[in-house]
């Protein structure tokens, strides 16, 4: 595949994956300012129950992802990445302030519909830049430098939070209009990348058609589908650790270290995907987040839960990179944007699945059965893969 040489590679990654990586950066922490505060701003503040905060989770999550499928199908049929990506990150900027402002849960609904309207518009069309600027024997590395900057900004993110409510004692409501900040950097951030045409442009129309897509790419998404339904927001794991006597201080605290190791492994898990193969790497994640989430289901423990959210961490920069890179693995280059934005489709409709399911185990049966149905689905969604997904090694060729 040939991608732009007009600036000069670092270990085989391009400007444009800096640049897309130091906007995951800065838009992450946007977004992590407020998710360790949302669901305890959402019980404590305004009243509402964990039922609640499912469905405003799951929503968020599933429109995330659901537009990422028609984003990233429109941005094939258009040949065009940047353009809608930066619509959708300054779309994403706007919805953080709007949050702040409401009274009641479903004002708090609203706004994160519409900054995960930005966010499910921006994934796709960034994703294909990704993978259009690199060959693909660095296809992993550049999704996991993506990830670094995520994650990254993911630690941030909460520590930001501390320095503002605890040092400096603002007001909650506070932080969601500053989150708006580093949201614009992220714009600016893509404004900056140079998108490099696709060579079917001169078509007048792309058939993004789902025959397009082939039989291999259709069973990874099931095998995601089966282990996501019990991957539930990560909203209950905040609230479980606030449930079992942590601070809200310690809270964020356990949550920023969690991002940071996501953070660290992201990029080496990348690699690694490009020599071992993605499929061994994604089932070992997820071997991590089955033990994950038997340990949040026994322990009572704030330090055992801390220790969990480290390991979970494992498991979070791995699934984000490895998954993605998998999911362009098996389209090619002019359906890359489609391909990409239906597997966090699948992704986010699993997770709304398994958020919705949360919310009534949580109340309805008790926080244990949350963690343990997710489990089983990681079990199962394991097998899933094992079975469905061929091993494809290094040169190309699929083997077992």
């Amino acid at each position: 595949m040939a991608i732009a040489t007009r600036h000069p590679h670092i270990a085989g990654l391009s400007r444009n994956t800096f640049l897309l990586a130091l906007a995951s950066l800065f838009a992450d922490i946007s977004t992590e300012m407020l998710y360790p505060v949302l669901p305890i701003f959402l019980t404590q503040t305004l009243k509402a129950s964990g039922s609640v905060v499912g469905l405003v989770e799951g929503v968020a999550v599933a429109t995330q992802n659901i537009v990422q499928g028609f984003a990233g199908s429109l941005s094939d049929r258009l040949q065009r990445r940047k353009p809608i990506a930066l619509a959708g990150y300054l779309l994403a900027a706007i919805g953080k302030p709007a949050m702040g402002v409401a009274t009641f849960w479903q004002g708090v609904l609203g706004g994160r519909f519409l900054d995960r309207l930005g966010t499910g518009a921006r994934s796709a069309p960034r994703d294909a830049l990704i993978a259009s600027s690199v060959d693909e024997a660095n296809r992993g590395r550049a999704f996991g430098l993506e990830g670094v900057g995520d994650n990254a900004g993911a630690f941030l993110g909460p520590l930001l939070a501390v320095l503002l409510l605890i040092v400096w004692h603002l007001d909650t409501r506070l932080i969601f209009y500053l989150a708006v900040i580093p949201g614009l950097l992220a714009f600016l951030m893509v404004l900056l990348v140079e998108e490099r045409p696709v060579e079917l442009m001169a078509k007048a129309k792309i058939d993004v058609s789902f025959r397009r897509f082939p039989k291999a790419y259709w069973k990874y998404l099931q095998a995601t589908a089966l282990f996501g339904i019990g991957n539930s927001s990560n909203a209950f794991l905040i609230l479980q650790t606030k449930d079992i006597g942590a601070s809200l201080t310690t809270t964020i605290l356990i949550y920023a270290g969690f991002n940071l190791v996501a953070a660290l492994v992201s990029y080496p898990a990348g690699s690694l995907s490009d020599r071992l193969g993605r499929r061994n790497i994604l089932l070992l994640a997820f071997a991590v987040f089955l033990i994950t989430y038997i340990g949040f289901a026994l322990t009572r423990h704030v330090a055992l839960i801390a220790m969990l959210f480290v390991f979970y961490g494992l498991y979070q920069g791995t699934f984000r990179s490895v998954g993605k890179a998998l999911a362009s693995d098996h389209v090619p280059e002019q359906l890359r944007a489609s391909g990409v934005g239906w597997y966090n489709t699948t992704v986010g409709l699993s997770g709304l699945v398994a958020s919705l399911v949360a919310g009534w185990l949580w109340d309805g049966v008790g926080h244990a059965a949350v963690f343990l149905f997710g489990a089983a689905c990681a079990v199962v969604g394991s097998f899933a893969l094992l079975m469905l997904v061929p091993y494809v090694k290094h040169d190309g060729t699929v083997g077992r």
